[in-house]
C-alpha cells in the first residue's frame, strides 16, 4: 500500500467515526421531522375544524383555543422539568408540581369542555379529542428532539 492510499483510508476513517460522533445521542432527521409534521397535522387539524364549527359560539370556539395553548404549554413544560430532574438540573418541587397539575387541569378542561358541548355530535367531540392527544404529544416529542439535538451538539 502506497503512503497516498494510507492517509486516504486514515482520513476516511476519521470523518466517518467525526459523523457518527456527531449523530450519537442525536434523534434522526426523519424522526424530527415525523414529530413536526405530527404537531403540525395535530393542531391545524384542530384549528381547522373549530374554525368550520358553525354550531359553536365564538366564546367556545376561545375555550377550545385556550385549552389547546394551556395543553401544549403544560405539556411542553413538564418535560422539560422532567428531563432536567433526570439529568441531574435542579427543579423546584413547586414547578414540577404545578407543570403536573397544569397538564391534568388542561386535560380535565378539554374532557369537561367536550361533555358538556351539546352543539357538537359525538364524531366531532371524538376528532377534538384525537387532534388535542396528537397535539400534545407531538409537542412533547419535538422537545425531546430539540434537547437531544442540542446535548448532540455539545457534546461534540
Amino acid at each position: 500500500m502506497k503512503s497516498n492510499d494510507v492517509s486516504v483510508v486514515k482520513e476516511e476513517i476519521e470523518q466517518k467515526t467525526k459523523y457518527e460522533e456527531i449523530k450519537e445521542g442525536a434523534p434522526t432527521s426523519a424522526f424530527k421531522g415525523a414529530s413536526y409534521l405530527a404537531l403540525l397535522i395535530g393542531v391545524s387539524a384542530y384549528m381547522i375544524g373549530l374554525y368550520n364549527a358553525p354550531t359553536m359560539q365564538l366564546n367556545e370556539k376561545g375555550y377550545y383555543f385556550a385549552t389547546l395553548l394551556f395543553g401544549l404549554y403544560s405539556a411542553v413544560s413538564l418535560q422539560k422539568a422532567v428531563r432536567d430532574k433526570e439529568e441531574g438540573v435542579p427543579v423546584t418541587s413547586i414547578y414540577y408540581g404545578i407543570s403536573w397539575f397544569a397538564l391534568l387541569i388542561s386535560i380535565f378542561l378539554m374532557t369537561i369542555g367536550l361533555r358538556n358541548a351539546g352543539s357538537i355530535i359525538l364524531s366531532e367531540k371524538g376528532f377534538y379529542a384525537m387532534s388535542f392527544t396528537l397535539s400534545l404529544f407531538a409537542a412533547i416529542t419535538v422537545q425531546k428532539n430539540i434537547r437531544d439535538t442540542q446535548n448532540a451538539r455539545e457534546k461534540n
